[in-house]
């Protein structure tokens, strides 16, 4: 983590640790897309880890408040913290306001992400996917926003945004279909009630069915809908891969990959997810990001060793 911080101009101690704290809860909640971050370049990891870091804390104290407080209340004072944030002010955020500054992101975009976030304290279902799109702009299509000056484009970065809000859906709409079932426990649906019906599924049959820890037919007709719709959005995600930064590629690509294989996990296991959590297998992971990450510590032990005037260097 210290190279990565000297890598990316980050030498004040205090943000040094908020950086490194911000990594690892990356490290911690976000595995498939803190391995994802190992490929991009050391000087840009802290700033991807300080996005996500914030996404996760404030995700925290909607899903699993700590005991006594007031989820609310808390995001009453997350959105004062962004106050302190965007005004340059002491904050308790110090990572995701150097992140803010460094980039000049848009307040929007957390702001938008902070009512999605209120959403999940009140509303328990959706009508439609177009009932859905307000709630998965705010809590991941805003997250692939931020995270675009982050990767870097190849020209303007209005031709990528649609893609990189497209990436944050795909990877919310794979965590509906992956959690369902812990959703369900904390009074949830978010697969639109509509597209359910269709399938003669409805709140109680899901309910049902996690109880007694079997899956309907029906609800297997419905979940490969929602993963045939899924992978649609993911097909678009993948159209801004060449527009992004070329050494930020492998990370995005990577994602994409390991995140859409989460679909397959779901379609081996017979849609069996109202009571188990599928995951991407271990070998897998290493299958997909194991050639590019050799590739990136390679270069980047190079580096280190021009940069020391190694005896590596000094044969070159």
């Amino acid at each position: 983590m210290s190279a990565e911080l000297d890598a990316a101009g980050i030498h004040d101690p205090a943000l040094r640790a908020a950086y490194t704290e911000c990594r690892r809860i990356n490290a911690h909640y976000g595995r498939t897309f803190f391995l994802a971050t190992r490929l991009l370049p050391a000087r840009a990891r802290p700033f991807a880890h300080a996005l996500y870091g914030f996404a996760r804390a404030v995700d925290e104290v909607v899903d699993n408040p700590a005991p006594g407080t007031d989820p609310a209340t808390a995001l009453d004072a997350v959105a004062a913290q962004l106050d302190e944030v965007f005004s340059g002010r002491t904050t308790e955020f110090p990572a995701l306001a150097d992140t803010v500054r460094r980039f000049d992101l848009d307040r929007s975009l957390f702001d938008a992400f902070l009512r999605s976030m209120r959403m999940d304290l009140t509303v328990t279902e959706y009508e439609t996917y177009a009932d859905l799109a307000e709630y998965t702009w705010g809590s991941a299509s805003v997250i692939g926003l931020q995270m675009l000056p982050v990767f870097g484009t190849v020209s303007g970065r209005a031709e990528a945004e649609p893609s990189a809000a497209a990436l944050g859906e795909a990877f919310q709409l794979t965590n509906f279909l992956r959690d369902i079932g812990e959703d369900l426990d904390r009074g949830r649906v978010y697969l639109p009630r509509a597209e359910l019906a269709a399938f003669g599924v409805d709140r109680e049959l899901l309910e049902s069915c996690r109880r007694r820890q079997v899956t309907d037919p029906r609800i297997r007709r419905a979940l490969a809908a929602a993963v045939a719709r899924n992978r649609a959005v993911y097909r678009r995600a993948r159209l801004g891969v060449p527009l992004l930064r070329k050494e930020s590629r492998p990370c995005v690509a990577t994602a994409l990959t390991l995140y859409e294989g989460i679909l397959d996990e779901i379609v081996a296991a017979d849609y069996h997810v109202l009571n188990r959590r599928v995951v991407v297998p271990k070998r897998r992971r290493l299958a997909v990001a194991g050639p590019s990450l050799l590739r990136v510590q390679g270069l980047e032990l190079l580096q280190a060793a021009r940069n020391t005037r190694s005896p590596l260097r000094s044969k070159t």
